[in-house]
C-alpha cells in the first residue's frame, strides 16, 4: 500500500545514513557526459546530417538552449535538497504523489530499455572482431561484469564510468583538434577541399529547408538525454553544495561543444552530401584523413559508449528504485542497502529486467521491441518537463516562505520555464511527423495508463497531499 512520502529533508537524512557520498566532482561531470554522449553521436548522427544538412546545427543549438535551462533548474533543486530520487522526489514534493510515482517508474523503465538496446549493440559490434561468438554472449558477460561493479561500491562505479567517458571525450577532442588543423593548415588528403564554406556551399546552409530542422529537432533533443543523470548522483555526491553547481554548469557547456563542435567540424571537412547516412561520420572522416584502422577505433569507442550507457543505467535504476521504495511507491525490499551502502537489491532487480529484455530482443520480432523502447523517448520528455514544472512550483513555494531559497538559481525565471515546456510540447508533436518515431505516441498512453492503474491498486496516498508541506525543509 502507498504511504505518504517523507519530506525532502527527512528523505535526505535517510540517504545520509544509507548511502555513501563517494562521488567526486570529476566523477559526476564524466558520468553526465558519458550518459549524454553515446552511440547516437558516433553512429546515428549520419542519418540526422542526411535529413537536415548543415542546418542540423540549428536543431542542436535550439535543443541545447532548452537543455541549458533544464540543467540549471535541476541544479537549483539539487542544491536545495540533494537526494537520489532527484526529479521524482521533487515531483512528489512540489506537484503531487502521482507525479512522483509516475516520474520515478518512467525514468526507471527508460533506463532499463536503454540498457537493453545498448547490451544488444555490444553483441552486434563485438561480431566485428569475433564473428563466431554467439551474439548473446557479449551482452551477458557485460551485464554480469557491470552489475558486479555496481554492487561493490559507488566509488568503483564512478571510476569505471570516468574512464569510459574519457575514451569518448578523447575521441571527440581528437576530431576537433585534427579537424581544426586541417582547416587552418590544409594538411592531409582532405586539406585541399576542407573549408568552413562547405557548411553553406552545397545547396545552402539549409538544403532541405525548415522541414529538415523540424524533423531533426527531436533527434537533437534526445541526443542530449542522459545529461540529467547528474540528478541521480546527488545523494552520493561528495560536498554536493559545491560539486553540483560546478558540474551542472560545466557539463552543459561541454556537451554543447562536443555535439555542435564535432558536427560542425565533420561537415566542414566533408560536405554533408558526401557523407553516407549508413556509416559513422567519424569513420568516414578518419578514413579520408588517412588514419589506419579508423573503423576499428570507432568500433571500440562505440562498444565503450554502449557499456558506459549500460553502466549508467544500472546505477540510475538501482537508485531510483531505492528512492521509490523509501517513499512507499515500490516494494520495501528494493529500498534496502548492503554493507557497502549500495542499494544491491534494486540493482539486481533492474539487471534481471535488462537481461529479460535482451532475451526478448532475440525471441520477438524487431518491431515489437521497438514499441517497448519507444517509451524511453517519451520518458525523456516527461522527465525534463517534470523538472521544469517542479522548479516552477518550488519557486512559488520559496516566494510564500515555504521552501528555502538557494544562491544557485536558474536564469530567465518563468519565461525560461515556459520556453522549455513549449519546446518539449513541440517535440512531442514532431514525433508524430516521422513514421519511425510515431509509435512512441501510441505506446506512451498505454504505459501511463498502466502506471495509473498500478497507482490506484496500491491504494494511492492515504492522506491529502500538500506539496509545500512535503517540500518544506
Amino acid at each position: 500500500m502507498h504511504r505518504p512520502a517523507p519530506p525532502l529533508a527527512t528523505e535526505a537524512r535517510q540517504e545520509a545514513r544509507d548511502l555513501e557520498r563517494g562521488l567526486k566532482d570529476r566523477h559526476i561531470q564524466l558520468i553526465a557526459i558519458g550518459g549524454a554522449i553515446g552511440v547516437g553521436l558516433f553512429l546515428g548522427s549520419a542519418k540526422a546530417i542526411h535529413k537536415a544538412g548543415p542546418a542540423l546545427l540549428v536543431s542542436y543549438a535550439i535543443a541545447g538552449l532548452a537543455v541549458f535551462f533544464i540543467m540549471r533548474a535541476l541544479g537549483e533543486l539539487l542544491v536545495h535538497r540533494p537526494v537520489s530520487g532527484a526529479f521524482a522526489s521533487y515531483a512528489e514534493a512540489y506537484i503531487g504523489p502521482f507525479a512522483g510515482f509516475t516520474t520515478g517508474w518512467t525514468y526507471w523503465f527508460t533506463w532499463v530499455v536503454t540498457a537493453m538496446a545498448e547490451l544488444t549493440a555490444i553483441g552486434v559490434y563485438v561480431h566485428y572482431w569475433f564473428p563466431d561468438v554467439p551474439q548473446w554472449v557479449p551482452p551477458l558477460i557485460s551485464l554480469v561484469l557491470l552489475t558486479g561493479v555496481n554492487l561493490i561500491a559507488v566509488k568503483l562505479f564512478g571510476e569505471l564510468e570516468f574512464w569510459f567517458a574519457i575514451i569518448k571525450v578523447v575521441t571527440i577532442v581528437a576530431m576537433l583538434l585534427i579537424g581544426l588543423a586541417i582547416l587552418m593548415f590544409g594538411v592531409t588528403d582532405l586539406g585541399p577541399t576542407a573549408s568552413v564554406s562547405n557548411l553553406w556551399s552545397h545547396g545552402g546552409f539549409a538544403p532541405v529547408g525548415l522541414v529538415g530542422v523540424v524533423l531533426t529537432l527531436q533527434i537533437a533533443c534526445f541526443a542530449y538525454t542522459g545529461i540529467e543523470l547528474i540528478g541521480v548522483t546527488a545523494g552520493e555526491a561528495e560536498n554536493p553544495e559545491k560539486v553540483l553547481p560546478h558540474a551542472t554548469n560545466s557539463i552543459t557547456y561541454r556537451i554543447l561543444l562536443f555535439y555542435i563542435g564535432a558536427l560542425a567540424i565533420i561537415m566542414s571537412l566533408l560536405p554533408w552530401d558526401q557523407l553516407s547516412p549508413d556509416a559513422s561520420p567519424f569513420v568516414q572522416v578518419f578514413e579520408r584523413i588517412g588514419i589506419p584502422a579508423a573503423a576499428t577505433i570507432i568500433n571500440l569507442v562505440v562498444i565503450t559508449a554502449a557499456a558506459s550507457s549500460c553502466n549508467s543505467g544500472i546505477f540510475s535504476t538501482g537508485r531510483m528504485l531505492y528512492a521509490l521504495a523509501q517513499r512507499g511507491q515500490a516494494p520495501a525490499f528494493l529500498g534496502e542497502v548492503n554493507a557497502r551502502h549500495v542499494p544491491a537489491k534494486g540493482i539486481v532487480f533492474s539487471s534481471i529486467c535488462m537481461l529479460v529484455g535482451v532475451i526478448l530482443n532475440y525471441l520477438v520480432p524487431e518491431d515489437v521491441f521497438t514499441y517497448v523502447t519507444s517509451v524511453g523517448t517519451v520518458g525523456a520528455v516527461w522527465t525534463w518537463a517534470v523538472i521544469m514544472w517542479s522548479h516552477m512550483r518550488y519557486r512559488k513555494a520559496v516566494a510564500r516562505g515555504e521552501a528555502r531559497a538557494v544562491s544557485f538559481r536558474m536564469p530567465g525565471g518563468t519565461a525560461a520555464s515556459v520556453f522549455v515546456l513549449g519546446f518539449l510540447g513541440l517535440v512531442i508533436v514532431f514525433l508524430g511527423m516521422d513514421a519511425g518515431t510515431r509509435v512512441a505516441l501510441y505506446v506512451a498512453p498505454v504505459w501511463f495508463g498502466l502506471l495509473g492503474l498500478l497507482y490506484v491498486m496500491s491504494g494511492g496516498p492515504k492522506d491529502g497531499h500538500k506539496a509545500p508541506a512535503a517540500a518544506r525543509s
